[in-house]
């Protein structure tokens, strides 16, 4: 599992001209899910974002989580995280889940997330046609990968 995980002061998404979510300061979660990911992967992932210290504290330190500042999550699918531009320049996919099984896996994690957080989470929808417009606060952005686990 892929995310690229942006502080923001405020996201949204449209899908065919409507808004389908909107979030206030919080976090847009990208996600991208590949074949080999698991339960353990979404638990990890879950964790490490609900506990993520990226928000300032009265010092203007980043040292508060989304949890500590009340702040709410938007997690949109997204498979070009797995790109690859090895060869040429029109990137392959072949690394990205197939939605058979990305798609359970992105419900999974959109729930994990709900629960270590204490809060419901906004989403896109998996596989649409999506804009997303957000407010990066900062800008703060932060990845991460499962398999390494950095």
């Amino acid at each position: 599992m892929r995310a690229v995980v942006q502080r923001v002061s405020e996201a949204s998404v449209r899908i065919a001209g409507e808004v389908r979510a909107r979030i206030g300061p919080g976090l847009l979660i990208l996600l991208g899910i590949e074949p080999a990911d698991t339960a353990e992967d979404i638990a990890w992932l879950s964790g490490k974002i609900a506990r993520l210290r990226i928000f300032s504290d009265p010092q203007g330190r980043m040292n508060l989580s989304v949890q500590d500042v009340g702040g709410e999550a938007l997690v949109v699918s997204q498979f070009t995280l797995f790109a690859s531009t090895r060869k040429g320049n029109r990137p392959s996919f072949t690394d990205a889940a197939r939605p058979e099984v990305a798609i359970p896996l992105y419900e999974a994690f959109v729930r994990r997330l709900a629960a270590d957080l204490g809060r419901p989470v906004a989403t896109g929808e998996f596989g649409a046609d999506m804009q997303v417009a957000l407010v990066n606060d900062g800008p703060v952005t932060i990845w991460f990968d499962t398999q390494r686990r950095e």
